[in-house]
């Protein structure tokens, strides 16, 4: 195996501690004492295999592939579009 290429993705509606806690009794400074989270990322939308497809195009950009060279996706989510199929068969389908 080798890694020739990278991508990413993250919806582009951040969400704050401060907006977070217009709508649940905390505050930033407990967050981020806690968690160490800053901020968080909605997606409008868009599902987990969309932002995967995009990321899995950038990574083959970088690599200078075609997609058919590609003989293995790796998902891992927590948020997957379905149970089944998996993400990332609905990526390599995209």
């Amino acid at each position: 195996m080798k890694l020739i290429g990278i991508g990413s993705c993250v919806p582009e509606r951040v969400v704050t501690n401060d907006e977070l806690s217009q709508y649940v009794d905390t505050s930033d400074e407990w967050i981020v004492t806690r968690t160490g989270i800053k901020e968080r990322r909605l997606t409008l939308g868009q599902n987990t295999s969309d932002l995967g497809s995009i990321a899995a195009q950038r990574a083959i950009d970088m690599a200078k592939i075609k997609p058919e060279e590609i003989d293995l996706i790796i998902v891992s989510t927590v948020t997957p579009d379905y149970f089944t199929p998996s993400t990332a068969c609905v990526i390599q389908k995209i």
